[in-house]
């Protein structure tokens, strides 16, 4: 092909570009073949973005039987880690530069480190070798910069890694999950911002995956063959830019843009790539507002620079993430198992404190503060649990715990031994529930104790719990409700107040005295920071401080609001990968609870405990996790617990 010819064509694709794009002026641009005298095969290359660990560096570019080379913009080799690799992909960390590629020889996954600081490659650390062949690797850095690796193979297996921290490589990568991909996939990339892994096939489009490893395996089409979309035959290679996507259709000879217009994928152009010789992947870079792409082909490697004004599609306000410092056994029971938790305080040992939580399928489990199961109680479909201390019954004191049991729709009463923390069943009480669902507990001045239960249908039962002649009994005293269905709820015996969460709407406060009016005050709404389902609702309540801590599930954050009046919101949070430890993040709350006393390090100012709905690393039953209060008040600028 004439130099002429191809230079023409390529303008004409930028004009085509510019009028789809509603530019005004743009310079000419015209594809170049990229310097490089090496006659090794190229098996993949990339731009490399600013700031650079090498001055001068403009590419990465991974060479069969070579290694894979940093170079410059005129084709110079700047640095080389010697080897035989496939498809790369970068991203920067504290330490310097992460590489992740595929060991040809090895047919295993690694990632190395080019340090800023010695400007030198770190030992590679390499991944076990899967059970399928790696056609395409890929990176994500989530909001915490922690670093994960999609593998991805043509028979529609895939797999997650954790690979790195925010600074440097893990030394021994952790497997997230199994990912079931679509088949003849080769490529994929993500988009950290949004959380968005893109991958290919073949024969049938892009699609979108979230990338985040506690989110759904559930994928979203981006763009699609004929006749169900524009692309003409294939779809390989894609590059992402700033509120779009580029993707090579390599059979056609055909480079497609798609702007993500409010989460809709919307085509914006295609240009002929005929002169080149089986196009197959791209990588973009940003300059001001300039694109430089670059395309490998069976020749080689070719750029040119086309003007591109479009922004990053506007993500909503970034959530602080907070790290678990415990996670418990999983629950025995598969599936959506785990639910509500309860911190009982040992008051005479605080260290030997326990957590109950309930296994929705199977019982009641206790745990230790190591998140180890000390007693597995297999009473039923147990849903939400509660604990209230100094009880009488038969002649002595007992700790109290009553969880609804959805298998009887009673109450399912259990005693603690205050020295022990030893669990025993005392027994069940009928209730007026005909769907039983959440619970919570309450204890008035006078020391009486009562448990308050919600009906799916969003009516409440108030019960006084009695000893009737060493039986475990109830009186129900008070009943109200709310429009739609509700589940969390917590009381706050020194105020007496009572909160209730209705899931779709909002969490509403009122009297928690059993001869109290049930007049309910709104005290936030389903909206700016609380998305639906609101779940689990706990009370931190120091000698200073009293907030609400509310699982909202729809976002998979906690919000903290002032448990006083006018009840104002002081910050939300979620609960992230803990590397250091090998613990995963939180996602799907249903129930949490939490306590303000020192159960010891590191819960000194108390603990948060929350049920997560998809236990990652590796991927195994339901479970609980523990957040040190502390955390959160430094995250939140909130009052510390008063010594």
């Amino acid at each position: 092909m004439k130099k002429n010819q191809f230079n023409l064509k390529l303008t004409l694709l930028a004009s085509c570009l510019m009028m789809a794009t509603s530019f005004t002026a743009m310079a000419d641009a015209s594809l170049k073949l990229v310097s490089n005298s090496d006659s090794h095969q190229i098996e993949a290359a990339q731009l490399l973005t600013q700031p650079l660990i090498l001055p001068a560096a403009d590419r990465l570019v991974s060479y069969e039987n070579k290694g894979i080379a940093i170079e410059d913009i005129k084709g110079k080799q700047l640095s080389l880690l010697k080897g035989n690799f496939g498809s790369i992909d970068q991203r920067r960390v504290d330490n310097g530069l992460l590489l992740a590629s595929v060991d040809a020889d090895r047919q295993q996954a690694m990632v190395v480190l080019l340090d800023k600081n010695t400007q030198q490659w770190s030992n590679p650390v390499y991944l076990p070798q899967p059970a399928f062949k790696i056609d395409g690797a890929c990176l994500y850095q989530d909001q915490a910069h922690n670093g994960f690796l999609f593998l991805v193979g043509e028979e529609g297996h895939g797999e997650q890694w954790l690979v790195a921290d925010a600074t440097s490589p893990l030394a021994q990568p952790k497997l997230i999950r199994s990912l079931s991909t679509p088949p003849n996939s080769e490529y994929c990339q993500v988009d950290d911002k949004q959380s968005l892994m893109y991958i290919n096939e073949e024969n049938v489009g892009i699609w979108a995956y979230q990338a985040d490893p506690e989110a759904d395996l559930i994928r979203e089409p981006v763009a699609l063959t004929q006749p169900f979309g524009k692309l003409t035959e294939s779809a390989m290679g894609m590059a992402i830019v700033p509120g779009g996507l580029f993707v090579l259709d390599s059979e056609a000879k055909q480079l497609h843009t798609f702007l993500d217009t409010d989460g809709k994928w919307q085509h914006q152009a295609e240009f002929p790539l005929a002169d080149l010789s089986d196009p197959e992947n791209i990588s973009a870079r940003l300059n001001d507002k300039n694109l430089t792409i670059m395309v490998q082909h069976d020749d080689g490697l070719s750029t040119f620079t086309l003007p591109w004004a479009h922004q990053d599609t506007a993500q909503d306000a970034v959530i602080p993430m907070i790290k678990p410092q415990q996670a418990t056994d999983p629950v025995p029971s598969l599936g959506d198992a785990a639910d509500d938790p309860a911190i009982w305080v040992n008051q005479k040992n605080p260290q030997q404190s326990l957590v109950l939580g309930a296994d929705k399928q199977g019982g009641l489990l206790v745990y230790d503060l190591k998140g180890k199961i000390r007693q597995n109680l297999p009473v039923g479909r147990v849903n939400n649990v509660d604990v209230r201390s100094g009880f009488m019954f038969n002649g002595e004191e007992i700790d109290l715990a009553v969880a609804s049991n959805r298998d009887h729709n009673a109450l399912h009463v259990f005693a603690i031994d205050p020295a022990s923390g030893f669990v025993s069943e005392l027994g069940e009480v009928a209730t007026a529930s005909q769907d039983i669902y959440g619970l919570c507990m309450y204890k008035n001045q006078a020391g009486d104790i009562y448990t308050i239960v919600n009906d799916k249908d969003g009516r409440f039962f108030q019960y006084l719990m009695q000893d009737n002649h060493g039986k475990i009994d109830a009186e129900k005293v008070r009943e109200f409700s709310v429009s739609s269905q509700p589940e969390g709820c917590v009381a706050d015996d020194k105020k007496h107040r009572l909160f209730v969460g209705e899931e779709n709407k909002a969490v509403w406060a009122l009297a928690a005295g059993a001869d109290k009016p049930t007049d309910l005050t709104e005290v936030m709404p389903v909206g700016k920071h609380l998305k639906a389902d609101i779940e689990g609702i706990s009370l931190y309540q120091s000698e200073k401080e009293a907030y609400l801590v509310v699982s909202s599930q729809g976002n998979d954050s906690y919000v903290i609001l002032n448990a006083l009046p006018p009840f104002a919101y002081r910050g939300v949070f979620r609960v992230g990968f803990n590397t250091e430890l090998g613990i995963d993040g939180v996602s799907e709350t249903d129930g949490l609870d939490v306590t303000s006393v020192n159960l010891g390090e590191p819960w000194e100012q108390g603990m948060l405990v929350v049920q997560d709905g998809r236990n990652r690393m590796p991927v195994e039953n339901q479970n609980f996790k523990y957040v040190p209060w502390s955390d959160i008040a430094d995250q939140l600028g909130l009052s510390a617990k008063t010594k």
